[in-house]
């Protein structure tokens, strides 16, 4: 959600009337950030968070139970697809909005963009959406060479497609066509909310695509920290910062267990943030080693700690990177393994492991390279010091409005 709260702060400031769809569960985070919430429901999320969504997004096991979980997840989304197109439907219809800044995961507005030609703006915080020399579409993450990653991104584009004309079936539209829908897909504006020192806008893109930087907004302003907190910030000098964000997993209990006793082992200090339940605070554990935060603002942490270790969203890789601190990510879904290789390529900290293939043999020598290895702190810093001169502030604002 943070990017596009961060576009909605923008457009605030300069008096647009903003209003937020998301899910039902984000309610109390827009209306906090003073923008008008509409809701998509509070089904996505739960189905996210539901068992068979917890075990194909980051469980253990099998193959074919990771195949039967993924089948049983995507029969969810299609009954959530269509109340979530019909939320969309009825929102834009009722408020006919000047623009619609969306993502890539509501369909809606593909439609609007038809019968209302340029006035939709997508808005990606991840690459490879459209075509990229030496990669394939962010869906298949890999490389096979030119002509099947050019193949990737045509059956990604017809996927797309399709669904959308789902959605039309779904909304009773009969008056739009197929090359329509392709016709908006390939004209509309599309704005990549990531750093070109993370991702260069290739030479070759249509005029219509832009890498406008990464955008936040600033939620530390009422946010203080507990005297405990500052205590144990003041007595240790080298910190990693753990968290993994808005994403679950099956077992936290046994994660946080694992990652507790190789910091132990190795008494390094580090601060966990339980977050929306990815890991959990135990009933005992060493305070002067190991601090737990429910929720904490990550600009204001980051620029106090070493090093992070995070599931690999794209808000929290940039806002690392952005504050020089070593990282290593813990990829949990499709774009976090993009950010993974990214930050790995980029010099500032070891690759990875997959959340479902934490053991404490596979995990330890990855943290303690990520301390002990002084050029990712290094390289971190030489890449935030580039990342903070960025302002594509005017640029973003321009894209939206003309």
């Amino acid at each position: 959600m943070e990017p596009f709260l961060a576009v909605g702060k923008l457009m605030q400031k300069r008096e647009h009337e903003v209003i937020c769809l998301f899910p039902e569960q984000f309610r109390d985070l827009v209306e906090d950030s003073g923008m008008r919430f509409a809701s998509l429901g509070s089904e996505f999320m739960e189905m996210l968070e539901s068992n068979i969504g917890k075990f194909a997004l980051g469980g253990t096991g099998s193959k074919w139970k990771k195949i039967r979980a993924y089948f049983k997840l995507a029969q969810m989304q299609k009954s959530n697809n269509k109340l979530m197109i019909e939320k969309q439907w009825e929102t834009i219809e009722r408020e006919k909005p000047d623009r619609i800044v969306h993502n890539g995961k509501v369909m809606y507005p593909v439609i609007w963009e038809v019968a209302h030609k340029g006035t939709t703006i997508m808005v990606s915080p991840v690459p490879y959406l459209h075509y990229v020399k030496g990669h394939t579409h962010l869906a298949f993450n890999s490389n096979y060479g030119e002509f099947l990653n050019k193949l990737t991104f045509k059956i990604a584009n017809w996927g797309l497609v399709k669904t959308i004309v789902t959605c039309l079936k779904w909304l009773g539209i009969t008056d739009i066509e197929k090359r329509q829908i392709q016709e908006a897909l390939d004209h509309h504006d599309v704005i990549y909310t990531v750093s070109s020192q993370l991702f260069e806008r290739p030479s070759y893109w249509k005029d219509n695509l832009y890498v406008l930087g990464y955008h936040e907004r600033n939620r530390s302003t009422n946010w203080k920290p507990t005297d405990e907190l500052q205590a144990f910030l003041n007595k240790h000098q080298k910190l990693i910062f753990i968290t993994f964000g808005s994403m679950t997993n099956p077992d936290p209990e046994g994660k946080t267990q694992i990652i507790m006793d190789i910091l132990a082992r190795n008494r390094l200090p580090a601060i966990i943030n339980t977050a929306d339940g990815g890991l959990t605070e135990p009933d005992s554990y060493d305070k002067d080693l190991i601090h737990f935060v429910r929720t904490i603002p990550y600009e204001w942490i980051f620029p106090k700690v070493y090093a992070v270790i995070h599931h690999g969203g794209s808000g929290t890789t940039h806002t690392a990177l952005k504050y020089g601190c070593a990282t290593m990510i813990i990829p949990h879904i499709i774009d976090q393994f993009i950010w993974n290789k990214i930050v790995h390529e980029k010099g500032a900290g070891p690759k990875g492991i997959k959340i479902r293939q934490i053991t404490t043999k596979t995990l330890e020598p990855k943290i303690l390279e990520l301390v002990d290895n002084p050029t990712f702190k290094k390289n971190a810093e030489e890449l935030a010091g580039k990342m903070k001169n960025e302002d594509f502030t005017e640029d973003f604002y321009r894209v939206i409005t003309e």
